[in-house]
């Protein structure tokens, strides 16, 4: 069973904010084996993520949206950078679903993230794409 359009244009209330903290950045550094910039106070491009996950995840939660999380893979990510992230910033993510393509038995759900600072800066935005096979009888 396809997902359905019904999921396009919906928009995902945003995250909780999340406080970046020099520790923080540090752990991701250390996670991804990126070396400190900015004297360890600015993040690397994909830190976003940290932040634009709980929104994906709201989405994956989602009894109305019919995904199935044992039945979805990755597809990609990519980040469009308005400004770096730095320790201190206060940031929330909304994300929204901008498209639902079959395709060969799958759907390809694509969504964009907004990654805001509390003040309302834009900073980041994030897309991915999703692939949900339907799980069947």
């Amino acid at each position: 069973m396809s997902l359905g359009t019904g999921l396009v244009g919906r928009t995902f209330p945003p995250t909780d904010p999340y406080l970046v903290s020099r520790e923080k950045i540090a752990e991701f550094n250390l996670a991804i084996g990126a070396a400190p910039v900015g004297g360890g106070s600015t993040a690397p491009l994909t830190f976003p993520i940290v932040v634009a996950f709980p929104a994906m995840a709201a989405l994956l939660a989602d009894p109305d949206a019919g995904i199935e999380l044992e039945h979805v893979l990755h597809r990609d990510q990519r980040f469009e950078q308005v400004r770096p992230v730095r320790a201190g910033d206060r940031l929330t993510a909304t994300l929204t679903v901008d498209s639902v393509r079959s395709l060969a038995g799958v759907d390809l759900v694509s969504t964009r993230t907004e990654v805001d600072t509390t003040d309302g800066e834009h900073v980041v935005t994030a897309y991915a794409t999703l692939v949900h096979r339907d799980g069947g009888p």
